[in-house]
């Protein structure tokens, strides 16, 4: 069972006087920050801010704390040290791997997106179309969102080099199952690139046993700062054109790294793992290695999320007045649920703030999404979503307040 009072103590947002009686329903946006990441990056402004990797103390200091936040999330990924990157933001991140792919394939060659994702997994691979790239659309069930595996099927052939998806959609909240759609894409003899930023706040996965070839999330979703991480296996990595500086090109973490790192975010994201190794360690699921631990530390999260989805899923199944994108049942998705209804999205989250509660509503730039399930793009969807931080009373208040609204 999930300490919940214990993990709302790592977390300083909780102590804060001005959140007091606020329900966090906007986590899909970003998280709140615990506290070894902002000790860290605090430590990091005063004691060591500046330049990394120098032959003095504070310099060499500064340049082991970010080493020692790559080493560490490589451990809980299952990834090698080097294969895991950082870069401004998730979006940019896929631009500048995108960049790379316009380099290393030729035209005719294909690629395969889905209209379940985030732009940020979409938009930068369907811009390959000016050179000569074929862009095939892997398509949602307009009733459910649901991607099916099996009509992937149809698109996959020996031209296809990359097939891009959504470890969860930021709207339908659907888990898809990466290793299952990996596999098919492998034998197929294509790449893939999974964007995780849905999914890595409910537990960072195994990515190494998924067999991603690209895994991408964002820290400040994750509890850390605002950072995009990236892992790159070496098979692809080293075969696609370095897009950093030309004597950065033997560097696999610096190849898809065009600007320098923020030297103080990078090493603030070891955090985030101090963060889950204390979880782990209080709740009595410390693994043997790195990855086991991880993987204990997702069960425990997933289990109270998953405790705390159904009653607001149930809810939603009630009120005609609304429309639940994606799935029902609460052990397949993650707890970020998108409500259709006849008003804006937007205003209904204004009317959720008159009653403490904080959430979302647009179209969260699934426009595409979105679009696939007949949804009116300019109302948009509220959005209400959470992570293991949150509370039972806090999901009453939440359904409390919505029974209003609706």
């Amino acid at each position: 069972m999930l300490d919940v009072d214990f993990v709302r103590s790592q977390f300083p947002a909780f102590a804060e006087q001005s959140l007091k009686g606020q329900a966090f329903f906007e986590n899909a946006g970003g998280s709140y920050t615990c506290a070894p990441v902002i000790d860290r990056l605090t430590r990091f402004y005063r004691e060591r801010k500046v330049q990394p990797y120098a032959p003095y103390r504070a310099s060499d200091l500064a340049g082991a704390e970010m080493d020692e936040a790559r080493a560490r999330l490589a451990g809980f990924m299952g990834v090698a040290t080097d294969e895991v990157s950082f870069g401004p933001s998730t979006t940019q991140n896929t631009y500048v791997l995108a960049q790379a792919f316009r380099q290393w394939m030729d035209p005719g060659d294909a690629i395969i997106v889905t209209n379940q994702d985030h732009e940020a997994n979409s938009g930068p691979w369907r811009r390959l179309a000016e050179d000569g790239i074929e862009v095939r659309e892997w398509r949602v069930d307009p009733e459910t969102g649901h991607l099916d595996p099996e009509d992937l099927n149809a698109l996959l052939d020996d031209r296809v080099r990359l097939v891009c998806f959504p470890h969860c959609s930021n709207v339908v909240g659907e888990i898809n199952p990466v290793a299952k759609i990996t596999a098919r894409a492998h034998a197929a003899g294509a790449f893939v690139c999974v964007d995780g930023v849905s999914y890595a706040p409910h537990g960072i996965p195994d990515v190494g046993g998924l067999g991603a070839d690209v895994y991408l999330f964002s820290a400040y979703k994750t509890y850390g700062p605002h950072q995009g991480i990236m892992v790159m296996r070496r098979n692809l990595g080293e075969m696609l054109p370095n897009q950093g500086h030309y004597f950065n090109a033997d560097s696999l973490y610096k190849r898809f790294t065009p600007a320098g790192p923020d030297h103080a975010q990078v090493a603030a994201c070891a955090g985030m793992v101090d963060y889950f190794e204390a979880f782990a360690a209080h709740h009595g699921v410390m693994g043997e290695t790195p990855v086991a631990t991880g993987v204990a530390v997702h069960d425990v999260i997933r289990s109270h999320e998953i405790k705390l989805l159904q009653p607001i899923l149930d809810f939603a199944k009630t009120r005609n007045s609304v429309r639940l994108l994606g799935p029902a049942e609460a052990e397949n998705r993650a707890p970020t649920v998108a409500l259709a209804a006849n008003v804006p999205g937007e205003a209904l989250a204004a009317q959720l703030a008159e009653h403490d509660v904080m959430a979302g509503g647009g179209d969260f730039y699934a426009v595409r999404a979105l679009s696939g399930m007949g949804v009116d793009e300019a109302r948009g969807v509220l959005r209400v979503s959470f992570v293991h931080y949150t509370t039972e009373d806090e999901v009453q208040k939440l359904l409390t307040a919505l029974d209003a609204v609706l």
